[in-house]
């Protein structure tokens, strides 16, 4: 399984990778804006993960989930918000524009498991 974490904290993008790396994921790309995502998705064949924050500079994650949900040729990858936005109105909005699920940051790394196995993007993971 391949994936991209999309975060502009540094900290966060490396605590994303370890979990993701600890449950059999190859993080493929790593991206601090949404702008920055959009170009490196054009050079991968395909990917089946991207972990997305929604508040980054230049483009933020509801605007790349957006663009990445009009491309036929993404309509695979599972999006997974990773967020401090707690509003219910902004969940809903997520989902509504294609994200697979929704994870509010802080987090510990079970929920995460948890999120992926129910995208069931985890074999012979019990929660």
């Amino acid at each position: 399984m391949k994936a991209m974490i999309v975060d502009d904290s540094r900290a966060m993008r490396s605590m994303l990778r370890k979990i993701l790396k600890e449950n059999g994921f190859e993080v493929a790309a790593e991206a601090e804006n949404g702008r920055d995502a959009l170009e490196q998705l054009q050079q991968h064949e395909f990917l089946d993960l991207m972990l997305l924050d929604w508040n980054m500079p230049i483009m933020n994650g509801y605007e790349l989930l957006c663009e990445v949900r009009k491309q036929a040729k993404w309509k695979d990858m599972r999006v997974m918000l990773v967020t401090t936005e707690t509003e219910a109105s902004q969940i809903i909005r997520a989902l509504d524009a294609g994200a697979d699920e929704y994870l509010i940051k802080p987090f510990v790394k079970e929920a995460l498991r948890d999120k992926l196995n129910v995208m069931g993007l985890l074999e012979g993971f019990e929660s």
